[in-house]
């Protein structure tokens, strides 16, 4: 395995790990509002799993965009390069609502 793909798990395995936290944080979560906790102190560890979720979207995009985007952008197949590039435009602009 070369250094780049070692890399590339590293990444992939940073963002699987935020996802596994922000499940765990999430039923937490779903645990004080049951219990009624304090609501400013439910508030924060929501803003706590947005958190590590944007950081997992963020670890995605860059990994997407360094390999399968550039490998798109690479190659002569036209319709595969506009389609690749609506993808990138599709997901901003979820990420972005």
């Amino acid at each position: 395995m070369n250094e780049k793909s070692r890399n590339n798990d590293q990444k992939l395995s940073n963002s699987l790990i935020n996802f596994k936290k922000s499940k765990s944080l999430l039923e937490k979560i779903i645990q004080m509002v049951e219990d009624k906790k304090y609501c400013i102190d439910i508030m924060q560890q929501n803003l706590a799993v947005i958190g590590m979720l944007k950081s997992a979207h963020q670890i995605l995009m860059e990994n997407h965009l360094h390999n399968c985007f550039r490998k798109a952008m690479e190659s002569k197949q036209e319709k595969k390069k506009l389609e690749m590039i609506e993808e990138i435009l599709k997901v901003t602009k979820l990420a972005n609502k």
